[in-house]
């Protein structure tokens, strides 16, 4: 099905491109990373059963977790509508993650040129590929859904912002780190809700590539940002922080509160659906007001929580002047890397959280 939104955007960034002739590995970190990204490869036509069925009407993802299915302009839907309803739902979150992974697609070439690292490099080289293939899985699944719905305008905003940054540091703390960090999240949260096989599936090959990427940000970021001079590193801070509250101001703050409706995509899909965004809208601020709110199940992940924020304070991304403007801002800064490290560790294999953690 078409849409009617703009298909391409394009500007140009300050990027400088960095040859390093020197090819000695010399960060085993990396070296290690690089050494599993390649034995972890997979291919979504050799390794997802594509034979399975997906049913759109049927729930992808656990209801009960969710606000929306007890609002009433959902209930009072028809059973066909809301089986419309859960597909293009569906459709419109997974789009989300497929236009994330594009932007990712783009950092991680652009860092692959610009790291001045020669195992950087590589490690940079295998990461592209990996965002290729998320692009096309997720697509492929999509398309099996419904249709694939326009960026929500803060993604794109944050995406933008983190490929016109001036310093590869930048890029890589506004992707591997913020944006990679919200989808370390959002998949392993889907993996443990989703009720259909293809996209449990999907999610845990993807899961295993998104940990070495947030891993990446830990091994090469730190140890850069430590060799900068002062100001320079007071100025990737202010990047980080600015990358960080276009995301909170987006999603209502860092606890995520009623932020949907504003989202031309999302608008779209109630359209689409035959739902009025003003009874929607009316039926989400009285839900809120009562106190309503979505079950949280256990083991769920908090990407702001749980690997965003530990993830920039671990690799120095955050300064005593920095943590002023987040105070500010009403931004927290939790520093536990509990869930973090876990994720990370488990990068080989099926990825699990402590539920006490």
């Amino acid at each position: 099905m078409s849409t009617n939104w703009e298909t391409t955007d394009i500007f140009r960034t300050p990027m400088e491109i960095c040859w390093q002739f020197d090819y000695e590995i010399e960060i085993d970190r990396l070296r290690n990373l690089y050494t599993k990204a390649k034995q972890q490869q997979w291919d979504a036509d050799r390794d997802i059963d594509w034979s399975r069925e997906i049913d759109p009407s049927r729930p992808i993802i656990d209801e009960s977790q969710f606000l929306l299915g007890r609002l009433p302009v959902i209930q009072k839907l028809s059973k066909s509508q809301q089986e419309t309803f859960r597909a293009h739902m569906s459709a419109h979150l997974l789009s989300q993650f497929l236009h994330g992974e594009q932007g990712a697609l783009m950092t991680a070439a652009a860092l692959t040129h610009a790291v001045p690292d020669y195992e950087a490099k590589l490690y940079a080289a295998t990461q592209t590929m990996d965002e290729a293939r998320h692009v096309e899985v997720y697509q492929r699944y999509i398309d099996r859904l419904a249709i694939i719905y326009p960026i929500s305008p803060w993604l794109k905003q944050l995406i933008d912002v983190t490929l016109q940054a001036d310093h590869w540091v930048k890029i890589a703390i506004g992707m591997n780190m913020v944006v990679e960090g919200l989808a370390l999240g959002a998949f392993h949260n889907m993996r443990r809700q989703t009720r259909c096989d293809t996209l449990r599936a999907i999610t845990e090959s993807v899961l295993r590539d998104e940990s070495r990427h947030v891993a990446f940000g830990n091994v090469y970021v730190g140890a850069s940002l430590a060799d900068m001079h002062e100001d320079e590193r007071e100025d990737v801070a202010d990047f980080a922080f600015e990358a960080v509250k276009i995301m909170s101001d987006a999603q209502g703050g860092p606890d995520g509160k009623g932020r949907r409706a504003s989202d031309p995509g999302f608008v779209q899909m109630l359209e689409n659906v035959g739902i009025d965004t003003g009874d929607f809208v009316r039926d989400l601020v009285n839900a809120s007001a009562s106190g309503l709110r979505a079950k949280v199940p256990p083991g769920q992940v908090h990407s702001f929580r749980d690997l965003m924020m530990p993830a920039l304070v671990r690799v120095g991304a955050i300064t005593e002047r920095s943590r002023e403007r987040y105070a500010e801002a009403g931004i927290p800064i939790w520093d536990d890397l509990t869930k973090l490290e876990s994720l990370e560790d488990s990068s080989s294999g099926e990825t699990e959280i402590p539920e006490g953690a």
